[in-house]
């Protein structure tokens, strides 16, 4: 699960800002309250995005040269991988940039499109995982993305431009807005509960039902497979759930814990969907081994 639509109330000092468009570009502000740890951070984030991009990429090339996955689960672990790579991609550049220097310049547009691919790439994948239709998915995405990034856009931006956060993502742009977003707090808290609420539900009653069908197997054998497989499951899933920290008022808002539970779905949850959902596959496996032999072939 990935955050997509954020409920937000803007304060009250903000509301009466100037109704005045202003702001031509913001500055990311990162962890410059911890300047000494930040290139500590950015060796880390820098080596869990390559390992993250390597084992995407791998798995959309064994799927892509193995006919014999070319069946629906597997379509899917690949449409899943491409979904993965481009939402990283849409923010590890950016973030590292961010942790090399103490205040780094985003223009308005290019705020703007980094918002709008982490909506459309976030909503896919959260649409494909549950729903199990790509297309609807990528549809989705679109629409969602359109709508909300739009829409945030649309407000008077009239200083200060500072957002206290590593990229751009709503609730820290939100917190620059002059206007009254009440409106948008309605759309944008219905969108995470129906987008994000109603499917972590649902999830949680199907693993439910396997695990009392796992309870009544005959055999114990297969039993501590099945639930490390659910638990590896369950465990991608709970990591999602971060982003309905958004759900919290303005009042218990706090920009640190933003920048942590962004950290989840950003960082961990993209890094290891491919051990959990892919790598651990008999037949992904041995797609895997075809594809270093053929790899090994080619140098040799």
């Amino acid at each position: 699960l990935y955050p997509t639509l954020y409920f937000f109330r803007g304060s009250s000092s903000t509301m009466r800002r100037q109704n005045q468009s202003s702001v031509v570009e913001f500055i990311l502000l990162g962890f410059c309250n911890f300047p000494e740890l930040q290139k500590q951070i950015f060796g880390v984030f820098l080596v869990i995005s390559l390992v993250t991009l390597m084992r995407n990429v791998i798995i959309i090339a064994a799927i892509f040269l193995d006919q014999t996955l070319y069946i629906p689960m597997y379509l899917f672990l690949q449409n899943l991988s491409v979904v993965e790579v481009r939402f990283s991609s849409a923010i590890m550049p950016g973030m590292l940039v961010v942790l090399t220097t103490e205040r780094t310049i985003i223009s308005f547009v290019a705020c703007f499109a980094q918002i709008y691919f982490i909506l459309f790439f976030g909503v896919t994948k959260c649409l494909l995982v549950f729903m199990k239709l790509a297309m609807f998915s990528w549809v989705s995405g679109i629409m969602v993305a359109t709508v909300q990034t739009t829409w945030v856009f649309s407000f008077s931006f009239c200083g200060p431009n500072e957002i206290n956060h590593l990229f751009c993502e709503t609730p820290p742009v939100l917190e620059l807005v002059c206007a009254d977003t009440f409106l948008f707090e309605i759309y944008a808290f219905t969108g995470t509960i129906l987008i994000v609420l109603v499917p972590f539900l649902l999830i949680l009653l199907s693993y439910l039902q396997i695990f009392f069908a796992i309870l009544k197997m005959p055999s114990t054998t297969g039993r501590p497979k099945a639930f490390s497989t659910c638990a590896s499951h369950v465990t991608s899933v709970m990591r999602g759930t971060a982003s309905m920290t958004y759900l919290q008022p303005k009042s218990s808002y706090s920009p640190a814990t933003n920048k942590l539970m962004s950290l989840v779905y950003t960082l961990l949850t993209p890094l290891l969907n491919p051990l959990i959902y892919s790598l651990r596959n008999h037949e992904m496996k041995r797609a895997l081994v075809k594809l270093w032999r053929r790899a090994h072939s080619l140098t040799c």
